[in-house]
């Protein structure tokens, strides 16, 4: 049985509300679209999301002085990491379907940052290069251009180790 000599690459383009996951099924092939997410609540502002001060209590000394409940919580945040468990989650199930041998992160250093933690072993290790940028905007038909370097087809790099 011959052995399939190509390898499909997975480009996910995210920030920290929205996604894009495109195929690349052959070198030189074109990219096409997989999935488009977008998370609504990521874009909201904090104060829309819970409440975005802590309660207060009085102290029951004479002086009157109020303090804060519990620490503060940064809902706008929480929910873009949440957003980028979810990614994380579909990048896992692709590579334990074995739907791509490479992957290509491209999101701001933040999130891409998020996405590097939440991936699972198998997801890191397909990996071949991680591009701190916002190429959310970028209309599909203008991305080969930007990634002209991560797309090229060359051995994979050791497993774990897109920078080199």
């Amino acid at each position: 049985m011959p052995r399939q000599t190509h390898e499909k690459t997975w480009v996910l383009i995210a920030d920290g509300a929205r996604a894009r996951i495109f195929v690349q099924a052959a070198p030189g092939g074109a990219l096409e679209p997989v999935l488009k997410e977008e998370d609504a609540k990521s874009r909201l502002h904090t104060r829309e999301l819970g409440a975005d001060k802590p309660g207060r209590t009085h102290e029951r000394i004479a002086d009157g002085s109020r303090h804060a409940l519990a620490p503060r919580v940064d809902w706008h945040v929480f929910e873009k990491q949440l957003f980028a468990e979810k990614m994380a989650k579909i990048l896992d199930q692709g590579a334990a379907q074995k739907s791509y041998n490479r992957l290509v992160l491209v999101a701001p250093p933040k999130a891409l940052g998020e996405l590097r933690e939440a991936i699972g072993k198998a997801a890191r290790e397909s990996v071949v290069k991680e591009i701190a940028k916002d190429l959310t905007p970028v209309p599909p038909h203008e991305l080969p251009a930007h990634l002209e370097d991560a797309l090229r087809f060359a051995p994979n790099p050791r497993p774990g180790n897109p920078r080199q």
